[in-house]
C-alpha cells in the first residue's frame, strides 16, 4: 500500500500519543544517522529539518525524541525565549545539534545574529528548526519538512518529505 501524499509529503505515521511521537522522533533520528553520517553520502552542508504544524501540535515532543536518537541525554526543551539551544551529538565527531523555534521571530533577519548561515554550512551540523515556514527562504533546497497535524487531542498525522531513504 503506497503512503497516502498530503502537500508533496508522504505520511511518516500516525501518533497516538506524546510517548509514541517521541519514540518516532528517536527512530527517526537513528535514521538521519544511519543514512547522512555513516560515510554513505557525504554531505557538504548540515542536515537541516523544518518542522511546522500547529501550537501544541507535537514538534517540540518530537524533537526531545530526535535528541534522544542521536545520544543526546540532556533535557529538551523548545528554545522559544533564547531562540537557539546547542548539544554535541556523541555519535559525530565535532557535530552538533541545534534546536531552533522561530515562533517568535518576525523575519529571517533576526537569525543573522546567531550566526544561521554559518551553521547550516557545516557539514557535522544537524539543525532542527520550530516554526520554520517563518524563515524558509534562507533554508536549504534539500530542508527535510515534517508537518504535525492534529487528528484530536491527543492523535497525530505526522508528514515528512523524507522517510529515510537518500
Amino acid at each position: 500500500m503506497r503512503p497516502k501524499v498530503k502537500n508533496k509529503r508522504k505520511l511518516l505515521c500516525a501518533s497516538l500519543s506524546p510517548r509514541e511521537t517521541r519514540k518516532i522522533g528517536r527512530t527517526f533520528a537513528r535514521k538521519v544517522l544511519d543514512c547522512f553520517f555513516s560515510g554513505k553520502h557525504p554531505r557538504k552542508q548540515a542536515i537541516v529539518i523544518g518542522l511546522e504544524g500547529d501550537l501544541g501540535g507535537g514538534k517540540t515532543t518530537f524533537t526531545q525524541g530526535f535528541a534522544k536518537g542521536l545520544g543526546i541525554e540532556k533535557k529538551i526543551l523548545s528554545p522559544t525565549f533564547v531562540i537557539m539551544k546547542k548539544y554535541p551529538i556523541p555519535a559525530v565527531k565535532s557535530g552538533y545539534f541545534y534546536h531552533i523555534d522561530c515562533y517568535r521571530i518576525e523575519s529571517s533577519k533576526d537569525l543573522k545574529s546567531i550566526g544561521i548561515k554559518k551553521l547550516i554550512k557545516d557539514p557535522k551540523n544537524i539543525i532542527i528548526i520550530e516554526w520554520a515556514k517563518k524563515i524558509k527562504e534562507i533554508l536549504p533546497k534539500n530542508t527535510i519538512w515534517i508537518r504535525f497535524d492534529f487528528v484530536d487531542l491527543k492523535k497525530r498525522r505526522i508528514y515528512s518529505s523524507w522517510c529515510g531513504k537518500n
